[in-house]
């Protein structure tokens, strides 16, 4: 049966920082495309920030140049690196494992982030 289980989030000040990671117990896990998405309280859930199987990256315009996307297939492991925390990064965080061959879509059950002072 396919898991994702994130972890590593928590409570942090403006200005701080987090480590997201995903573990996945899915076979072939490097020809996913792997992602994070975030909701918000009353917000539709939004995409973070994705990393394809040839390791190109996107992200959302309001966490460019803050969050980076990394993934370590030998560890089915995927991560968000989090910098520079905003109160609006707040959300939920949930993991994403897609593939297009199906079209095959995993998720996670989503860790909380919440940034207040």
């Amino acid at each position: 049966q396919v898991q994702l289980v994130e972890s590593g989030g928590g409570l942090v000040q403006p200005g701080g920082s987090l480590r997201l990671s995903c573990a996945a117990s899915i076979n072939r896990f490097s020809v996913y495309r792997m992602g994070w998405y975030r909701q918000a309280p009353g917000k539709q859930r939004e995409l973070v920030a994705v990393i394809s199987r040839d390791g190109t990256t996107n992200y959302a315009d309001s966490v460019k140049g803050r969050f980076t996307i990394s993934r370590d297939n030998a560890a089915n492991t995927v991560y968000l690196q989090m910098n520079s925390l905003k109160p609006e990064d707040t959300a939920v965080y949930f993991c994403n494992a897609f593939l297009v061959l199906g079209p095959i879509d995993y998720w996670g059950q989503g860790t909380q982030v919440t940034v207040s002072s």
